[in-house]
């Protein structure tokens, strides 16, 4: 009877979860490369600190993290970080934030994908002021739930004040 070796549905698996794996170690080693660029010493940088403790968190092993920071150096792979405005479905306004290493793939990448949702690109500066905040991306697992826990009791809520009041 074929598929039904122990050996073979256990590789299936492991395949899964590796290229998984995989997935989270290059996107944690862009986050550090990116970071790197400010600085080299985790003492000093906290957003390069910030990005190893997301990797270590993902078990990354510390040579990948080592090669990450030393790509910094690397002039042929230098990745930057692209801030792209887009008028979605419904002139939902988007602020779409890409880290790349080739700026005019990404940027056509990210224009098909619009025009096959029926969205746009607009000139860089015309939406951002509808956003009066950057995006802030939280790493501590603790202040996640925290966060989880505080959207929670907005929801419940139909007054701003009432959670205010509960939070003083």
């Amino acid at each position: 009877m074929s598929g039904h070796s122990r050996w073979s549905q256990i590789k299936h698996k492991k395949e899964l979860t590796d290229r998984k794996r995989g997935q989270f170690f290059s996107k944690a080693s862009k986050l550090i490369s990116l970071a790197a660029r400010k600085g080299t010493s985790p003492e000093t940088n906290q957003e390069l600190r910030n990005a190893i403790e997301n990797a270590r968190a993902l078990n990354m092993p510390t040579e990948n993290i080592k090669r990450a920071i030393d790509r910094v150096s690397d002039k042929s792979s230098q990745l930057e970080e692209l801030l792209i405005e887009a008028i979605g479905p419904g002139s939902i306004a988007l602020r779409i934030r890409a880290i790349t290493a080739n700026r005019n793939r990404t940027i056509s990448e990210i224009r098909k994908i619009l025009n096959d949702h029926s969205s746009k690109l607009v000139s860089p500066g015309s939406i951002s002021w509808m956003f009066n905040q950057p995006p802030v991306q939280v790493n501590d697992p603790a202040i996640n739930k925290e966060i989880d826990a505080l959207l929670e009791e907005l929801g419940d809520h139909d007054d701003i004040e009432d959670v205010i009041s509960n939070l003083n």
